[in-house]
């Protein structure tokens, strides 16, 4: 494997493509028909459509799995846990692969039928990082891969030359501007040495956050697009994430408190963008409108000292979390108050009223 990039490749790397004041998705969607779920997100989200993950189908379709189809020359086997690193290809990562491929032809065709092909457009693609690949899935020995610094730097560089052969061929088929999305649910916990191994008298050492950021580092860097990194954790770990290459970062905006107001006001500063996950991704007991759902941002905005402008320079609006377990109706709905809020943030932020 090689992680280099060519000078080239480094003069062609698009510009900033990662922009304020426009929706998008985390990923994960209902049901298990890529065709209606690639129609559907082309649909509802023009300024970044995605990729679609679509976990109901199963084995090697969900966030971890997925991923023995980007790999190189590592791949993944199916235990009673998860999945472990296999010594050959076998029924899980080619299963992986077709689905992947099912997905890719979905929005090949949908990109297509929308007129969309060479025109330049943004699409985002996803995958599971590092480190939280590294925390779920097993060496052939069952400890988990964290647990072994080379076997963590193997899959590192695995992932990094594979997502980039990935977001090349997207790029291909669709003539569209790529922005990748690192999804690191497990980062938290890796930093924190709250993971157990195979029993629970196996209890797995904390990652120094230089080395975690160094991990990042190698997927992100090694990639010719802009990297959003993303967190569905309970607590992110905002400073860490901070401290990557990443163009931008993810995160569901009701985890926010008090002691995150700084790492966050230093992200904002130094011009790194922010997906908000905003809008329920679960239907809210009563209804909800746009308005509801912007004011936590705008309240955020205000608490760091930005001016309102920031919404839409810097503030994309996403769903709070994946969609998969929400219903159709729901996740439609979803997307919809999403891009009306971005709408708002992008045409009248300073006019935006909080009670």
């Amino acid at each position: 494997m090689t992680l280099s990039r060519s000078k080239d490749s480094e003069e062609s790397a698009p510009a900033d493509l990662l922009v304020g004041g426009i929706a998008t998705g985390i990923g994960s969607w209902p049901g298990t028909d890529p065709r209606e779920a690639a129609a559907t997100i082309i649909g509802e989200l023009p300024d970044l459509a995605h990729l679609v993950e679509l976990p109901q189908r199963g084995i090697g379709a969900d966030m971890i799995g997925r991923v023995s189809a980007l790999l190189v020359d590592l791949r993944f086997d199916s235990t009673t846990r998860g999945y472990r690193l296999a010594a050959r290809p076998g029924s899980v990562s080619r299963r992986a692969r077709d689905l992947l491929q099912f997905d890719l032809d979905a929005i090949e065709e949908a990109w297509e039928t929308a007129g969309l092909v060479g025109t330049g457009r943004v699409v985002k693609l996803q995958s599971a990082g590092p480190l939280t690949l590294a925390a779920e899935v097993e060496l052939p020995g069952g400890h988990r891969i964290l647990t072994d610094p080379g076997a963590v730097r193997d899959l590192s560089e695995s992932l990094a030359e594979g997502l980039a052969r990935h977001a090349d061929e997207l790029r291909k088929r669709l003539g569209a501007q790529v922005v990748i999305q690192l999804d690191e649910p497990q980062l938290t916990t890796v930093l924190e040495g709250s993971l157990q191994g195979p029993s629970i008298l196996n209890t797995i050492r904390a990652l120094p956050e230089p080395d975690a950021v160094r991990v990042l580092d190698t997927v992100i860097e090694a990639q010719n697009a802009p990297v959003l990194l993303h967190t569905c954790a309970s607590r992110p770990a905002l400073a860490t994430i901070g401290r990557t290459a990443a163009a931008g970062i993810s995160f569901d905006a009701a985890t926010i408190t008090t002691p995150d107001l700084d790492p966050l006001g230093d992200i904002v500063d130094r011009g790194k963008k922010i997906a908000l996950g905003l809008t329920p991704a679960e239907p809210p007991a009563a209804p909800i409108t746009w308005r509801e759902i912007a004011e936590p941002a705008v309240r955020l905005v205000d608490r760091l000292g930005f001016p309102r402008t920031t919404l839409a320079t810097q503030i994309l609006v996403t769903p709070a979390c994946g969609l998969a377990g929400a219903s159709l109706e729901w996740s439609r709905r979803a997307l919809a108050l999403s891009a009306e809020v971005a709408r708002a943030f992008a045409e009248e932020p300073e006019s935006l009223n909080v009670e």
